[in-house]
């Protein structure tokens, strides 16, 4: 995997809590044939034997499928299954112990509210930000609103990719056009609807139109 070709434009980011019936790993799948172009797991609420076994059927899938697999919070498990990278936010290890650790090879990305910590994120060597609130989430609880504005105000200040997440849908994705952004982190605006890949490519077409 070379980093500087990752494709951040549909960023999946898992909730298993949202999975009516499939197994994770074929959500996955179905997201990934419409249009998903890198997988983050995020499974809050599991321990970590399960969380490892999840991540092994999700790693099969991505590498199927040529679509990078980010490990949320946890480096152990990335390491453990040799994943592409780990996302971290402000009150996980630091970027710059998680480089340490993974090497310069792997992807690490970073949870941002603000240019202050887009530009530390980036200063620690993040290969990426992820920014948000962006809208109203119910699937984080403690996180920062950020405005079109500052979300803009990041891109414009930054030389690495930018990420938009929280609150996104099919009904919003287009107010985040002006801001220049790279991609847009989705949860529920997937994996909550029922036709998965069809929920994939109506938020590929909407990003797509100008």
């Amino acid at each position: 995997m070379n980093k500087k070709n990752v494709n951040y434009t549909l960023y999946l980011v898992t909730d298993r809590s949202f999975i009516k019936d499939k197994s994770l790993d074929k959500a996955v799948e179905e997201a990934i044939l419409g249009g998903a172009t890198l997988v983050q797991i995020r499974e809050k609420d599991v321990d970590s034997l399960d969380f490892y076994k999840e991540a092994l059927k999700v790693k099969g899938v991505c590498k199927k499928y040529d679509v990078p697999l980010i490990i949320n919070d946890r480096v152990d498990i990335a390491l453990a299954i040799d994943a592409d990278g780990v996302h971290v936010g402000q009150s996980d290890l630091p970027c710059s112990i998680v480089r340490s650790i993974l090497g310069a090879e792997k992807i690490i990305g970073v949870s941002t509210s603000n240019v202050e910590e887009a530009l530390k994120a980036q200063e620690d060597g993040a290969d990426y930000v992820g920014v948000g609130a962006v809208f109203p989430t119910t699937t984080k609880d403690d996180a920062d609103s950020v405005t079109i504005e500052e979300l803009s105000n990041i891109k414009k200040g930054l030389n690495i990719p930018v990420v938009a997440i929280g609150g996104i849908s099919e009904n919003n994705i287009t107010k985040l056009k002006p801001a220049n952004i790279d991609g847009v982190a989705v949860i529920s605006a997937i994996l909550g609807k029922e036709n998965i890949t069809k929920a994939a490519e109506n938020l590929i077409h909407k990003l797509k139109i100008r």
